[in-house]
């Protein structure tokens, strides 16, 4: 029965699609240009998610630690 409303859902959001003059061409077109290239210089920064791990690398290669933090809503929405 999952199957259905997934494929039924899919449906309804390829006709929407449609509807909205977004081709499939347009959509990689837009994507290509929005997504950022693996060469850009801050993706070759070796981030960690975890301060403890952070904090263990940060000691034995006797670095700082840079931290980005913040508090409320991910667009700055606050």
């Amino acid at each position: 029965m999952a199957w259905l409303a997934v494929g039924a859902w899919a449906w309804v959001a390829g006709a929407a699609a449609e509807e909205s003059g977004l081709s499939e061409a347009r959509f990689e077109e837009l994507r290509a240009a929005l997504v950022p290239s693996p060469d850009e210089p801050w993706q070759q920064i070796p981030w960690k998610v975890g301060l403890l791990e952070a904090q263990r690398e940060a000691a034995q290669a006797r670095q700082p630690i840079f931290i980005w933090a913040m508090d409320g809503h991910p667009l700055g929405c606050t």
